[in-house]
């Protein structure tokens, strides 16, 4: 007979409360515990000494990632409402400003997905390099590497498009 040594799976009921309870939302509470147990999986979990704490954690991070990504897109949705009630008498920016958007995306499919998981998540979630440089297991030196390549990218691209 072997003793069992308490895994992620045993916390999964008091998780859940504890984020119902925060959230006053079960659905987005087990969203956040799936989403918590999905980079556990991806995790060395050897390494975890308590998986209790490591998975409150993991589940507090994910939770402060999403507020801010709820956060920036209402802002920006705000600031793109303002604009197009801006453009709305003027159809000309608002072509080019289509054009331009079209431009960025048709720049960022031609770069490596590091490059574009890196430019989406500093300009357009709000994250630090180190929060990226940890998520996808990279030196903050490299996050700044991608940046930078992409930026230049982009520069060059929409130099290219606007001559």
């Amino acid at each position: 007979m072997s003793t069992r040594r308490p895994g992620f799976f045993d916390h999964y009921e008091e998780l859940i409360g504890t984020w119902t309870r925060r959230l006053r939302n079960r659905h987005r509470a087990e969203d956040l515990a799936h989403d918590a147990f999905v980079r556990v999986l991806e995790a060395d979990q050897a390494a975890i000494e308590q998986p209790r704490a490591y998975l409150h954690q993991t589940t507090r991070n994910i939770a402060t990632d999403q507020f801010r990504r709820d956060e920036r897109r209402a802002l920006l949705e705000q600031e793109l409402g303002s604009q197009a009630e801006a453009s709305a008498d003027d159809p000309e920016s608002f072509m080019h400003a289509v054009q331009l958007a079209d431009s960025i995306e048709k720049a960022l499919a031609e770069l490596p997905p590091n490059c574009r998981q890196v430019f989406v998540w500093q300009k357009l979630e709000g994250l630090s390099q180190a929060e990226i440089a940890e998520r996808m297991g990279l030196s903050k030196n490299m996050v700044e590497r991608y940046m930078i390549r992409t930026l230049r990218h982009l520069r060059d691209r929409l130099d290219a498009s606007l001559s």
